[in-house]
């Protein structure tokens, strides 16, 4: 007798879709890399990326195939040009890298703890031990480099304590406490991630093809901007160290190695990332004024990426994600036909 056929909950497609469409556009990104790259540790790396890549596309279509979905379009060949000129310097193709196997790890970890069915967990398990190997030779590969910007240090306490005031909780008046541990991490992480995207925003504000995008990506990366000046106010204040920019690893080049498709599609991922990672940060930071402003920051990012979703949908860019059945109009439908017949009787 076969085993019953268990089919895939409404969060497993979802995840699987979401994954598709990463992968996807990840695989674009590396076969324009590898078209420029120079450094042989940088090649390997990315090499080893695409592979992954590829073989997680391919185990994503089985999934979907067996479930009798439709396989999403994704990127493909159309939306890169590989023959373009170099956009990034090899230091930057590190960076970005290393960013987006930390956002692979959140993924597949989130979409880990949605999976019920067995081999999709162990999919997903096999996908955080391949990029936690992938995340390892980046991190090496950029402090052996000299380019990783290591976080501020930590004094170690005579003794531990505990919090015996309110004011441990405050921010805006009187004397404000110095950062706890926590706070510095992810400021630190926000501060890299939004470096990331005001480099990538340059290039793709001197490349996008329509002027409409081009200004969306211009005000985007305004707002980067103005919160890693932010981010850097508060650690001057505590006398800490920033990351470093890395728009000087942006080339003059004006051709576009991307579709405008996918570059809005990569503008409007690193958006929503950060509105996640902003709320993780929010969730820990108990001094008042940087609450405060972690919820303005993810204000002004929720309009933008909101902005961006309506452009995309105006192009016709916009692959629509899984979703439940309209309930309400197949029993308007139903409900209609039976009018209908009563009226014929």
């Amino acid at each position: 007798m076969q085993p019953t056929r268990i089919s895939l909950t409404a969060p497993e497609i979802s995840s699987l879709w979401t994954q598709f469409m990463f992968e996807t556009m990840s695989i674009c990104f590396i076969r324009y890399a590898l078209e420029h790259l120079e450094d042989p540790d940088i090649i390997k790396i990315y090499k080893k990326s695409l592979e992954l890549s590829e073989s997680h596309v391919q185990k994503v279509k089985e999934f979907f195939e067996g479930e009798g979905y439709p396989i999403p379009k994704g990127f493909t060949e159309e939306d890169v040009n590989i023959h373009a000129p170099r956009l990034f310097q090899d230091p930057f193709y590190l960076y970005y890298m290393y960013i987006m196997t930390l956002q692979g790890l959140t993924g597949y970890s989130l979409s880990l703890s949605t999976s019920i069915r067995a081999d999709l967990r162990q999919y997903y398990i096999n996908c955080n031990t391949e990029t936690m190997s992938l995340f390892e030779k980046n991190i090496e590969a950029l402090l052996t480099k000299g380019l990783f910007s290591r976080p501020p240090v930590l004094p170690a306490p005579e003794n531990i304590d505990f919090v015996k005031h309110q004011s441990f909780l405050t921010g805006w008046f009187g004397e404000r406490r110095p950062l706890t541990g926590i706070e510095i991490g992810d400021i630190t992480f926000n501060m890299n991630k939004m470096h990331m995207h005001v480099a990538l925003k340059v290039g793709f504000c001197q490349v996008a093809a329509s002027k409409k995008v081009r200004q969306y990506i211009n005000r985007g990366m305004e707002i980067s901007t103005k919160h890693i000046t932010a981010f850097e106010r508060i650690f001057r204040e505590e006398m800490l160290n920033s990351p470093v920019s890395w728009q000087s690893h942006v080339t003059s080049s004006t051709t576009s190695p991307f579709s405008d498709k996918w570059l809005m599609y990569q503008v409007q991922l690193s958006s929503q990332i950060a509105i996640a990672f902003y709320g993780t940060a929010l969730s820990v930071t108990s001094r008042a004024d940087i609450a405060e402003k972690y919820m303005a920051m993810t204000t002004e990012l929720v309009r933008y990426a909101e902005d961006g979703a309506n452009l995309m949908i105006e192009n016709g860019w916009m692959e629509e994600p899984p979703k439940a059945s309209d309930r309400r109009t197949l029993t308007k439908g139903k409900k209609e036909g039976i009018e209908n017949n009563k009226q014929e009787k």
